[in-house]
């Protein structure tokens, strides 16, 4: 099925669900008592876009605490903030940091990290939906040398228990119904950051060689399943309305052709994110799902220039191979980038309006 319209994953929180996480956590709320308000938060989140007319949907991710959570609750291994910080930033300046997990024993299966979250949704929803996980890759930064060092003696070993993990939730995923599976992978951003690229060579490690090694992980990940979707998102950061990295997509645009992604998710929403250019590497069998729509700003885009940018993007992809979504999740942890409820589904409505006026029903 072709699908021109979707969500990256994560979608606001609700106050109510924000104020029962800390509750739940806090052992005020009973587990049963925070489940029930958990699914009617993915009710309502199922409901508005559906309600927006997107031709996929997900559960907004309102039962992670992190877009990564679904992995840290799942294994147990992780201390959850323990990790090194990572800074983001805006156009201003304005710096925050967000503390990463790390993982500190060996990872022991405690039991699936989507399939609740899948079962849910498949029973509810009436349109197409899919379920976000994290790549390899992204997993690759909760490895400290030294914190991380008497559960696994290099990050290898620990990356080949995250693939045989990964690819396990996958093997699961399928064997219920899922059909399209989308792994999140901003982590690819430290490696397009000329800044960054820079930052690896000079700590002695060749960020082209990682590429390479990254890229065998998630086709490691994905392959062997045949008929399911399979996209990749790629993004520079999403927190609370800030980023940690710039550049066009060239210097790692080798993965276009060489993972097995059917579908890639990419940021295109302000001057961060380079041209269309990068976009020439696409083989002719893969889609691309253009990011034009920004979550980190309140301003709505016209519907003009989202047809303009789309018809630019079509000098490099066919017109019938490229779709629309927002650019990042909404939520990417459970703070929500700084726009309201209403920003949110205008958005959304946005992104499946002119889909539809582009592409047709």
């Amino acid at each position: 099925m072709t699908y021109h319209s979707e969500v990256v994953g994560s979608l606001l929180r609700p106050t109510y669900l924000v104020d029962a996480r800390k509750q739940f956590e806090a052992d005020q709320l009973s587990a049963s008592d925070f489940k029930a308000i958990e699914d009617r938060a993915v009710n309502e989140a199922i409901a508005l876009q559906e309600a927006a007319g997107l031709d996929v949907i997900t559960d907004g991710e309102l039962r992670r605490y992190a877009f990564y959570g679904h992995l840290v609750d799942a294994l147990s291994g992780f201390d959850k903030y323990g990790g090194w910080a990572i800074p983001f930033r805006d156009e201003s300046g304005e710096e925050l940091v967000l503390r990463r997990p790390v993982v500190v024993e060996k990872l022991q299966w405690k039991r699936s990290m989507c399939a609740e979250e899948w079962i849910y949704l498949r029973s509810r929803k009436s349109r197409p939906g899919k379920v976000t996980m994290i790549s390899a890759q992204q997993a690759a930064a909760y490895y400290d040398p030294e914190k991380s060092k008497a559960a696994y003696a290099t990050r290898d070993a620990y990356l080949a228990d995250i693939v045989d993990f990964s690819r396990r939730e996958v093997t699961e995923l399928v064997r219920l119904g899922c059909t399209y599976i989308q792994i999140d992978a901003p982590q690819y951003a430290a490696l397009l950051d000329p800044q960054m690229r820079e930052g690896y060579r000079q700590r002695g490690s060749d960020p082209d060689k990682i590429i390479d090694q990254c890229i065998a992980m998630d086709n490691a990940i994905i392959d062997g399943h045949p008929g399911i979707t399979f996209s990749m998102h790629i993004c520079r950061g999403n927190n609370q309305s800030k980023f940690y990295a710039s550049g066009d997509y060239e210097p790692i645009s080798r993965i276009f052709s060489q993972t097995h992604f059917q579908r890639f998710l990419l940021e295109y929403d302000d001057a961060r994110s380079g041209g269309f250019d990068p976009l020439r590497h696409v083989p002719d069998d893969r889609f691309v799902v253009l990011g034009l729509v920004t979550t980190k700003k309140t301003r709505l885009e016209t519907v003009d220039e989202l047809r303009h940018r789309i018809r630019e993007a079509s000098q490099f992809v066919p017109l019938e191979r490229l779709a629309l979504s927002p650019q990042c999740g909404f939520a990417s942890t459970m703070e929500g980038n700084h726009i309201s409820f209403e920003d949110q589904r205008r958005k959304l409505e946005l992104v499946a309006s002119v889909a539809r006026e582009v592409w047709g029903s």
